[in-house]
């Protein structure tokens, strides 16, 4: 995988809202710590438009983001927030510049289109807290941007649970993923991961407990999750139960769908839709350690 230059001080960076709509007074927290970090936000002509619940209408949001994506001074995306809408255009999207000067592409949720896309680009990405997000983020959270975005060691602790299915090894592999809706609605297509040999992420949030299955299954239907070096769960928030109750809790599918395979599977990762949203570099090489009580996430430099 191709890792984009890491950031210095006083760097450029885009603002783009691929996405769901989202006002000025939304990000302005999330600029001003960009600005505190001494990166320097240019934000999108259209970033702030409104064309139903979008950011603007396919075009303007194509055109935006497509900018920043040319432009060689920017030397990292930051997006302003997810909700619907970046799977509209990524197919008009051009990469040929991209390719030549990859940069950063910071965000999740809905933004899990972008990474998917670039994955198999073999570049790396961030899987991060977007501006609309940040003041309700926990500061490590945060912090962790930071981090990733200037080269700095990252690593995470996950605490031993009895829903883990846990190994004493020690697992390394590339980290893919994101959100699972969107793997699910990408499964097949031309942004579709390789998630062979690899550790797959994935969190997801209001989804029923039938969808969650059912993307599972898509995905194992697909043959991604059959050769997986393990799996690690993020947070699954406001996952409910339908008229009839389903059943099962939302880890217990998970570890039905997959009973088959002897890799583990980590759940409680801290990531995703939730103030504690760590941040990850997905297609980065990462081990996962037992230690003791816990195990030790580290991603290698």
């Amino acid at each position: 995988m191709i890792t984009p230059p890491y950031l210095k001080s006083g760097a450029k960076v885009g603002i783009v809202s691929p996405a769901t709509t989202v006002s000025a007074t939304e990000i302005e927290e999330g600029l001003k710590i960009l600005k505190s970090w001494n990166l320097e936000p240019v934000i999108g002509e259209n970033a702030h438009n409104v064309y139903g619940c979008f950011a603007g209408t396919d075009q303007e949001r194509l055109e935006d983001l497509q900018k920043m994506l040319d432009d060689d001074t920017i030397k990292a995306i930051i997006f302003t927030r997810g909700g619907y809408g970046t799977i509209k255009i990524i197919d008009q999207l051009d990469f040929t510049n991209f390719k030549k000067n990859p940069k950063w592409i910071v965000g999740y949720s809905d933004i899990t289109v972008l990474h998917s896309h670039i994955h198999t680009l073999e570049i790396e990405t961030i899987h991060a807290v977007m501006l609309q997000g940040m003041p309700r983020a926990t500061p490590e959270s945060v912090a962790s941007i930071k981090t990733a975005l200037f080269g700095e060691s990252l690593s995470y602790k996950i605490a031993k649970s009895q829903k883990n299915k846990f190994s004493e090894n020690t697992v390394e592999g590339t980290l893919v993923g994101g959100n699972l809706s969107i793997l699910f609605a990408l499964n097949g297509s031309v942004s579709d991961i390789d998630t062979t040999g690899k550790i797959l992420f994935f969190e997801d949030i209001d989804e029923y407990l039938y969808h969650l299955d059912k993307a599972l299954i898509a995905l194992k239907r697909n043959n991604k999750l059959a050769n997986l070096k393990a799996i690690l769960v993020g947070a699954m928030t406001n996952i409910k139960e339908d008229n009839l109750p389903y059943g099962k809790t939302d880890y217990e599918i998970v570890l039905d769908e997959v009973k088959e395979f002897d890799y583990p599977v980590y759940f409680d990762f801290p990531c995703g839709h939730q103030p504690d949203n760590q941040t990850l570099i997905l297609g980065r090489t990462i081990t996962i350690t037992p230690d003791g009580n816990s195990v030790t996430v580290t991603f290698k430099n």
